[in-house]
């Protein structure tokens, strides 16, 4: 028997609606190239080939050598401050200090460089606000990398700074240094600091 033909405008009516509100729900379903669905949901477990399944903590123990004197200084101060001030307020210092297994800058082997830069932010003490990477060259480390800002008084014995990141092996980095002061010549302005660093990686 045939379809009355006064339902056969309905059916086609209502075959465009189905037709219609699929192709809406799929073009809402897929990712939009507006710019706003940029994100996508990972399995932690899975990234970074599994490693970070592992956590492990690990301590590097660096001297840091902040040279100020000499033909080939590596802290070169890039602001200095507009009026005298006792702290030596607003002075901003850039680096590419050494860092080395031992103390001694001629004898010890670079396994990095601390670069970043240093600011004077205490109007009262010698409190420094410090911004560096540690960039490792050497050994399974190399072209690794730590990240590093916190505050600095320097004439504190223990200065304690947040590790904020980190690159390569130290993807997902967090944890802390401590630094403390291993030599400093009065007349030259050089500086050798110890820094024990605590990274919690994966």
């Amino acid at each position: 028997m045939a379809a009355p033909t006064t339902a056969l405008p309905l059916l086609a009516t209502t075959t465009t609606l189905l037709l219609l509100l699929s192709i809406l729900n799929n073009v809402q379903s897929k990712p939009s190239n507006n710019g706003h669905d940029f994100g996508t949901s990972l399995d932690p477990s899975k990234a970074l080939g599994g490693r970070m399944k592992r956590e492990k903590l690990s301590h590097l123990r660096l001297y840091w050598h902040d040279v100020v004197s000499g033909p080939n200084p590596t802290a070169v101060m890039v602001t200095s401050p507009n009026r005298t001030s006792a702290s030596g307020f607003g002075t901003v210092v850039m680096i590419d200090d050494a860092l080395t297994l031992g103390p001694d800058l001629k004898r010890s082997k670079v396994v990095g460089r601390a670069q970043g830069l240093y600011a004077v932010a205490s109007q009262t003490e010698v409190g420094l606000i410090m911004a560096m990477n540690f960039a490792f060259i050497e050994g399974k480390y190399n072209g690794s990398s730590i990240s590093i800002m916190g505050r600095n008084r320097v004439f504190t014995k223990v200065r304690e700074m947040p590790i904020v990141g980190g690159s390569g092996l130290f993807r997902f980095a967090r944890g802390y240094v401590q630094a403390s002061t291993h030599s400093f010549n009065a007349k030259t302005g050089d500086a050798v600091v110890e820094y024990n660093a605590y990274v919690l990686h994966y």
